[in-house]
């Protein structure tokens, strides 16, 4: 094993090829901190949002084309969370949630996820780029929000969806004084055709074949602590190491450096204005004649001149 020592920010991908297994482990700090910034979350709603961005962080980063998106999006129905939207592209991550801050605080300090999000659904979104002379294609799965937290949720995702063997799990520290901290590992059966893996499958009542290999692995996963994921001092490499070090072989590739990315831009906010009549963007103009959109990622605001925008056609 390839000693790569990374501790924030950035994904190692690693595979064990004698158990046909593949997987990635993050830990986010600085970028984590950058993105809960732009608002003011109580701690449950930052717990759930920095779940949020590790999870999407981990499949994100998966992507080979750097004109790919992945999306995570929850909806609910009934809970005092009303939206949460984290995407990925690049290396840039992005993430907010919206919620009722009294109803939140009913929920208390440490709420399932069905009195967080009610009768929620999961939905995660592959938009694979056209780069490289490919063509772009949109992958879409929803699955209800059970479990224990959206790690378990996304396991089910990859179950039910991908019919792909995965393990995950997530854990947020935020000690007083300090920077939140939020990291996860997803281990995954490598697919029929890489490393000349036989593929396991998920039977038809939603079960999953086994083999020795796979359930060694998840049985080593399963002992990682929180504590060992967010622990600031541990390089992940030696998380991995500490894993599976009586594996023959372990190979691990350090992926692209993360950053906050949240893209917003006023030519971008002027072209959606210029899709409304000249009417309609008159009446959203405040007295001064600006058209003031916030953006919900990193709470800028932009003041839009309408007249300045192209005329819809």
């Amino acid at each position: 094993m390839t000693t790569t020592e990374i501790h924030f920010d950035q994904p190692l991908a690693f595979v064990l090829a004698a158990q046909d297994a593949r997987g990635r482990v993050v830990r986010l700090g600085p970028v984590l901190d950058t993105i809960l910034s732009a608002h003011q979350y109580p701690p449950v709603a930052e717990r759930v949002l920095a779940e949020a961005l590790v999870l999407t962080a981990l499949l994100g980063s998966t992507l080979k084309q750097a004109d790919s998106q992945l999306t995570m999006q929850a909806q609910t129905e009934g809970g005092p969370i009303g939206l949460l939207v984290c995407d990925y592209m690049a290396g840039q991550l992005r993430g907010h949630m919206s919620f009722d801050t009294e109803a939140l605080a009913m929920a208390g300090e440490n709420p399932s996820l069905f009195a967080l999000f009610g009768k929620g659904f999961l939905g995660i979104t592959f938009d694979h780029g056209a780069a490289a002379g490919g063509e772009g294609q949109r992958y879409q799965g929803i699955v209800p929000l059970e479990g224990q937290n959206l790690a378990e949720a996304a396991q089910a995702y990859f179950r039910q969806s991908e019919q792909l063997p995965t393990f995950l799990r997530t854990a947020v520290r935020h000690d007083a004084g300090a920077g939140c901290i939020a990291a996860g590992v997803m281990i995954q059966h490598l697919p029929d055709g890489e490393e000349g893996a036989e593929r396991l499958h998920v039977r038809a009542e939603g079960a999953l074949d086994t083999n020795a290999a796979w359930e060694h692995v998840t049985t080593l996963a399963e002992t990682l602590t929180a504590a060992e994921l967010t622990d600031a001092d541990l390089p992940l490499d030696a998380l991995v190491w500490r894993l599976f070090h009586d594996e023959p072989e372990v190979r691990v590739l350090a992926g692209e450096r993360l950053s906050r990315g949240c893209r917003c831009d006023p030519g971008y906010i002027a072209s959606v204005l210029s899709r409304f009549p000249a009417d309609e963007r008159a009446e959203m103009a405040a007295d001064d004649g600006l058209v003031r959109v916030d953006c919900a990622f990193c709470s800028k605001q932009f003041a839009i001149d309408p007249a300045a925008a192209p005329a819809a056609h």
